[in-house]
């Protein structure tokens, strides 16, 4: 039998790796290292960005489970584990919550078992699937399984968006979307340089010379995945400043390059 470890090209560097290392994580390569480091240098306050992106979903998945009732979750794009995740979130406030996960990075395949610790009353599964192939999210067994898909789902594409580029993006987002009920949410982060353009330009070019190009979209393009959907307050705003708690901390918007919104389906 074949590892997904077989899988892994330690020769190019991968977003979810580049994100692990940059975070202090140990599920990286030495590519991965040198393109983190290229990155940052290009923009140092790259850590700062991908924290604030990562507590966004924490918020996003609590007030989804704790404000609208939310008890089963569709979570794109998962990348490696960095407690919490997401089940950890959302099972704190509904312990029967289940949750679902999507990647198509091998490394994060190896590490799934951490994904699949739920609570007792709830389960989380993992499908290893790509986003630009919806229908094989939607009709694995995991999904089937674990969402009933006539009750609310709480889609989540974090950090995921600037790496699917036009014109497949709308489309993709919205086949996932499509056949969530009434009452569903997406939560969404999209990367952009509306705050600083120069030095997140050079990262974005950094991205391509690693062969992750990723596209960057201004608030109205941004704000467009959101149409014919009900977005909750305050709409699209840098992930910082969507619905911050009482210990967030200061961040100077120029150190963000990530809007962030949840919407309901109506």
């Amino acid at each position: 039998m074949t590892s997904p470890l077989d899988r892994v090209d330690t020769s190019t560097a991968h977003s979810a790796r580049v994100y692990d290392y940059i975070l202090g994580g140990k599920d990286h390569y030495l590519v991965d290292v040198e393109a983190g480091d290229a990155m940052c240098r290009h923009w140092p306050s790259l850590p700062v960005h991908m924290r604030e992106n990562r507590r966004f979903m924490h918020r996003a998945g609590r007030f989804l489970a704790k404000e609208r009732g939310i008890r089963q979750f569709l979570d794109i794009g998962t990348g490696l584990p960095t407690a919490p995740n997401l089940h950890e979130v959302v099972q704190e406030v509904a312990p029967e919550s289940h949750v679902v996960y999507v990647d198509n990075d091998p490394i994060v395949l190896t590490h799934a078992r951490a994904l699949l610790q739920s609570s007792p009353e709830g389960e989380t599964a993992y499908v290893d699937a790509d986003m630009h192939d919806p229908d094989a999210i939607l009709d694995s067994p995991e999904v089937r399984a674990l969402l009933d898909l006539d009750e609310p789902v709480g889609l989540l594409i974090i950090g995921m968006l600037h790496f699917i580029l036009p014109p497949d993006d709308h489309r993709l987002v919205r086949r996932l979307l499509d056949p969530l009920p009434s009452g569903s949410h997406l939560a969404m982060t999209i990367g952009t340089a509306d705050f600083a353009p120069e030095e997140v330009g050079r990262v974005s070019e950094e991205y391509a010379r690693q062969n992750m190009p990723m596209a960057l979209r201004d608030l109205p393009a941004a704000t467009s995945f959101f149409d014919g959907l009900e977005l909750v307050e305050p709409g699209v705003a840098q992930v910082h400043k969507w619905r911050p708690g009482a210990g967030q901390l200061a961040v100077d918007d120029r150190d963000i390059a990530m809007y962030g919104a949840v919407a309901r389906k109506p």
